[in-house]
């Protein structure tokens, strides 16, 4: 591995808690402003060219909550890297998820 990716790998496992933790008390900010933006969208959008008349505000807000949820995940798990998982993988499996609590610092790779 290059001196740069595992210094930039390193970084990003010490700073990785955090940003779940922040992107957790800012999520009603980032919500309100994606709000914002979606109306914006919907009222830029001439409602002649939309055959049904969709609530952006409401899907998208539901896609952002989805997306920072898968987020928060990828920051707070990391794949399982055993043997058994890797023959699965081989196998078209989903990878399993570990807490990064339980795994020990020297076995995290994101």
């Amino acid at each position: 591995m290059p001196l740069g990716r595992a210094v930039r790998e390193s970084a990003f496992n010490l700073a990785r808690r955090d940003l779940a933790i922040f992107l957790e008390e800012h999520e009603d900010d980032l919500v309100a402003i994606f709000r914002e933006e979606m109306q914006r969208l919907d009222d830029d959008l001439p409602e002649e060219a939309v055959f049904i008349d969709l609530n952006l505000v409401g899907i998208g807000d539901m896609i952002l909550k989805a997306t920072l949820h898968a987020i928060r995940r990828f920051l707070l798990e990391v794949p399982d890297k055993s043997p058994d998982v890797v023959a699965r993988l081989t196998a078209r499996s989903e990878t399993e998820v570990q807490p990064v609590e339980n795994v020990p610092f020297w076995k995290r790779k994101s």
